[in-house]
């Protein structure tokens, strides 16, 4: 092997370098209506980063556009180095997203849903790999029983297993211990620092439990109407607002109390 074939291109170095996420003022128009509205921001390999805000602030949107599976109206995504979603196939192997609002096939079990799942990915020794996270997120008890049939914390355990499965370096997470009790969520949380400190992955959190970005997050960035409406650490931005807590933050933004008007 020469030296030239060892070392890596030029655009291969530059990727690697890169920030897991780039948007830039990144824009989608449902006929008159604007979900998102030219918003930027750089999310560095391996961070935690929370997205939030309320009920149609574009976060579900923004997360689609990231994924590829939204055309931008106008704007640029960049995921893991590569155009989104013109160069999806390069990446969709390298990341992975869960909502416990999508539900797996009801009527097919545990196994056989992460065996597809898993198949999908092209996941390598894929049995060890199911085996593995059936360990790791405590699913062996209810593994061959029907999705169907869990109760709501087993059903977020294997959605958390589904999107594991191809240990991605790049995760989405939408509410991911919703409606789950305080024991279980602290659980999930756990595993998720310890997965990503593991991994080096990136974590981008789109949630309303405001202890859970918090405790998980490096950063917030808060949208409002299609618009960010701050980006920081938690820690600055309740300091900013001279509050102690996110969700009183949070209330400020929904509710239109300003900084200066907290200050």
């Amino acid at each position: 092997m020469t030296q030239d074939d060892a070392a890596p291109t030029p655009s291969s170095a530059s990727r690697s370098a890169s920030p897991a996420i780039a948007v830039s003022r990144l824009t989608k128009i449902y006929k008159t209506a604007t979900a998102v509205d030219s918003i930027s921001f750089a999310i560095p390999r391996g961070s935690i980063t929370g997205l939030l805000g309320g009920n149609g602030a574009g976060k579900t949107t923004t997360i689609a556009m990231i994924m590829g599976l939204v055309q931008p109206t106008s704007g640029a995504v960049e995921v893991l180095g590569h155009t989104m979603p013109d160069e999806a196939a390069a990446v969709l192997g390298r990341m992975n997203f869960e909502s416990p609002y999508v539900d797996m096939p009801m009527r097919l079990t545990v196994r056989q849903n992460l065996t597809i799942f898993g198949r999908l990915y092209a996941v390598d020794r894929l049995k060890e790999r199911i085996a593995e996270l059936a360990d790791q997120l405590d699913l062996t008890d209810f593994i061959d029983r029907a999705s169907g049939k869990l109760s709501a914390g087993q059903k977020t355990r294997v959605a958390l297993a589904k999107a594991l499965i191809n240990d991605p370096e790049l995760l989405l997470l939408d509410e991911p211990t919703a409606s789950l009790d305080p024991d279980t969520a602290d659980w999930v949380r756990g595993h998720l620092e310890r997965y990503r400190k593991r991994r080096g992955a990136t974590i981008l959190l789109a949630s309303h439990n405001m202890l859970e970005v918090e405790r998980l997050c490096d950063r917030v960035i808060i949208m409002k109407r299609g618009r960010i409406e701050d980006d920081d650490s938690p820690d600055s931005i309740m300091a900013r607002y001279n509050r102690s807590t996110l969700e009183d933050v949070f209330l400020d933004v929904a509710r239109g109390r300003d900084r200066e008007a907290a200050q």
